[in-house]
């Protein structure tokens, strides 16, 4: 069964993808901006803000309401649906993490 979406599962990503080029902070310069995407329907989505301004990371406040499981009490979300993944947007096309760091490491 796959695992929703959290905060903290954010955070072991970006553990997991340090120093690869997939995470935010090492491929910004090379044009990604973070998103997610629902692998049930394949809509992506950029990473928002609760306010709906983009921002510089992964933050699942901004994801529509239709993909959010859990909020906190502060109304910010704290789980969303297990279709959905982080990833980046690249010239309108979508990249997961792997895919970011692969593309990061065959630029250099």
């Amino acid at each position: 069964m796959a695992r929703v979406m959290t905060r903290q599962r954010l955070q072991r990503e970006n553990v997991a993808f340090r120093h690869t080029g997939g995470v935010s902070q090492e491929n910004r310069r090379s044009g990604f901006t973070p998103a997610f995407r629902d692998t049930a329907t394949g809509a992506v989505y950029p990473s928002l803000c609760a306010s709906g301004s983009p921002v510089p990371f992964h933050c699942l406040d901004g994801l529509p309401e239709h993909l959010v499981l859990r909020r906190s009490r502060d109304a910010e979300a704290c789980a969303v649906k297990a279709t959905v993944e982080a990833g980046f947007v690249r010239d309108g096309d979508f990249y997961t993490r792997e895919q970011a760091a692969a593309t990061i490491a065959a630029e250099e």
